[in-house]
């Protein structure tokens, strides 16, 4: 990260270290010679996947459950404890040293629904909330999902639901919601796979 020539960076301090994300702060003197510490969490970068299936994959899947020619994506619904609140959610998680956002996708996609795509494209990679996280995350869409293995983290209490593909942004915009499924299924759409 580089500094613009009219800020001047006086000190950076990590004051807490996690295991999930380091937090503290950066003490800049500002272009109008003023000193102020500007807060942060760094984290790791994620991934979201919106994730297309033809509802013939499904072992449960019938004609009237499976609108737009069996065309669902998938979600999972989870209890997210620091707000409190149970959110129907895109498939998202860590990029691990080493991997793509594809290849994050298409490992965490299977670990959290039990379904491996047979492709994947980046949509968008992008940094999150700038006032305050030092964070990237990536949209990525896979489709030809097959049936794979499913392997929870140990913090993971997820239930895998799928929603037919014409009414998955309208779900999604009914609270309680969040921004990276919004965001997921927006660029999806804008880029015409949904």
């Amino acid at each position: 990260m580089t500094v613009p020539d009219e800020w001047d960076l006086l000190e950076e301090r990590t004051e807490y270290e996690t295991g999930w994300y380091d937090g503290g702060y950066d003490l800049l003197e500002q272009p109008d010679g003023t000193e102020k510490r500007y807060y942060w969490a760094d984290l790791p970068a994620a991934v979201v996947v919106v994730a297309q299936i033809d509802g013939s994959v499904l072992e449960d899947a019938d004609s009237d459950d499976n609108a737009d020619n069996g065309d669902r994506i998938l979600f999972v619904e989870q209890y997210r404890p620091t707000i409190r609140e149970t959110h129907l959610e895109l498939p998202a998680g860590i990029v691990e040293d080493g991997e793509s956002y594809t290849q994050a996708a298409t490992r965490e996609l299977e670990e959290e629904t039990g379904f491996r795509p047979s492709s994947t494209a980046l949509l968008q990679e992008y940094a999150v909330a700038t006032g305050v996280l030092r964070h990237d995350r990536a949209i990525v869409y896979a489709e030809g999902l097959e049936p794979g293995d499913r392997e929870l983290d140990s913090n993971e209490f997820l239930e895998v639901t799928t929603v037919p593909v014409s009414e998955a942004l309208e779900l999604a915009r009914e609270q309680p919601t969040n921004d990276a499924t919004l965001s997921g299924l927006l660029l999806a759409k804008e880029d015409g796979l949904l």
